[in-house]
């Protein structure tokens, strides 16, 4: 034979655990009122819908998206684009350093979707919480486009062609 005795509160109701505790049925338990004082900001009413916000964002990314993936595409074979480039410019001769090219535009076109990406993740983070985020695709857009023209520079200057036409030879 064993003495298994159970603990203490084993077999008791809670209601009974807090009566050999001597503390009040929880029927009888109220919640105390936290005042709210000055160090403790009120919570913040949720902000207000904005629907033409809400549009204009959305219509921004879209527009962007299609953008990214035009652009993108061309970035892939950049010897055409650089061609017209040079043309625009008045250079004469045509895109030659394929090889950067190619290493580049390729680069261009990731960054230019990571930019898309994480536009469209921060402008959908503010459209949750109601603030105004019609400038962020804005915002984003431009970031990019000023990284991305980078990158594209770096083949259009090893191009001998541009670069002879920087010397003068094109003037």
């Amino acid at each position: 034979m064993t003495d298994q005795r159970p603990q203490y509160g084993e077999l008791a109701t809670p209601e009974e655990q807090r009566q050999a505790a001597g503390l009040p049925p929880i029927a009888e338990v109220v919640p105390e009122p936290v005042p709210e004082s000055p160090a403790t900001p009120a919570v913040a009413a949720p902000a207000r819908p904005r629907p033409a916000d809400r549009l204009v964002t959305i219509a921004l990314l879209a527009y962007g998206l299609v953008n990214v993936v035009i652009t993108g595409m061309s970035y892939l074979d950049i010897a055409p684009v650089m061609d017209q480039a040079m043309k625009i410019l008045g250079i004469d001769g045509t895109f030659t350093n394929f090889a950067q090219g190619k290493l580049w535009g390729t680069v261009a076109a990731i960054v230019l979707a990571v930019g898309w990406c994480v536009t469209a993740v921060l402008a959908l983070r503010r459209l949750r919480t109601g603030k105004l985020t019609w400038w962020v695709p804005v915002v984003g857009a431009v970031v990019t486009s000023l990284v991305v023209s980078g990158l594209i520079a770096i083949p259009m200057m090893g191009d001998p062609a541009f670069a002879g036409y920087l010397g003068g030879a094109g003037r």
